[in-house]
């Protein structure tokens, strides 16, 4: 009886296994010999998909890029700009936390990533259908990549131990009880990021309110 053919190497392959190592491990684990020891393969025949560990990472960052849910952004979606840019940034930031040690390269922006390419040409287009002028399109996807890629590189909850007698109220009168913290992480991660993005689109809209017919945003009147 013949043996069974091993699946055939291919880029899904090779990403999909580089994936769940840095999920697991962190990017540091991913090196061609690692990699081609977990597929079974020679370390050569990686370089059939890939010239180097820069470029599988790529493909892995994209492959986080292409879980992002761009439908807010389709023409034919009813939403207005303040809510498409709201659950576009939600849908985002849970593609980064499901797989947070793949964000510091995706935090270097999209290069020639085909998926990273399509959001940020999804997110502009859409800012300039709603009538920001391009310069100010732009400055709004860097703003939200700066956001999202940020709350998503740490914990500020799990920046604090659970050791009670760490802070010492007479040093910290008041951190009494930011040891409770790390208990409540998600809540106070996703509650903070909740606040932060409607804190920025309600500051956008106030600018959007203010741009004049040349695309340019007038300055707020003075309060008295």
């Amino acid at each position: 009886m013949a043996r069974p053919r091993k699946p055939l190497l291919s880029r899904d392959r090779i990403v999909e296994a580089a994936g769940a190592l840095v999920d697991s491990e962190g990017l540091d684990a991913v090196s061609t010999r690692r990699l081609a020891a977990e597929l079974g393969v020679s370390g050569p025949s990686l370089y059939n998909h890939f010239r180097n560990k820069d470029e599988i990472l790529d493909a892995v960052a994209d492959a986080v890029s292409a879980q992002v849910d761009l439908s807010m952004f389709d023409e034919t979606d009813t939403r207005d700009w303040r809510a498409a840019l709201h659950d576009w940034a939600v849908s985002y930031r849970a593609a980064l936390t499901e797989h947070p040690h793949i964000v510091p390269v995706l935090a270097r922006g999209p290069g020639r990533r085909p998926a990273g390419l399509r959001v940020a040409d999804a997110v502009f287009g859409a800012m300039v259908r709603a009538g920001w002028p391009p310069a100010q399109a732009t400055y709004i996807g860097a703003l939200m990549r700066y956001f999202i890629t940020g709350s998503a590189l740490g914990s500020f909850a799990r920046g604090f131990v659970d050791d009670e007698t760490a802070y010492d109220p007479a040093d910290y009168p008041h951190l009494g009880q930011a040891h409770l913290l790390a208990e409540h992480r998600q809540k106070v991660d996703e509650g903070a990021f909740e606040t932060g993005l409607r804190a920025l689109v309600d500051g956008l809209s106030v600018q959007y309110a203010l741009l004049d017919p040349a695309g340019t945003v007038r300055p707020a009147p003075k309060r008295s």
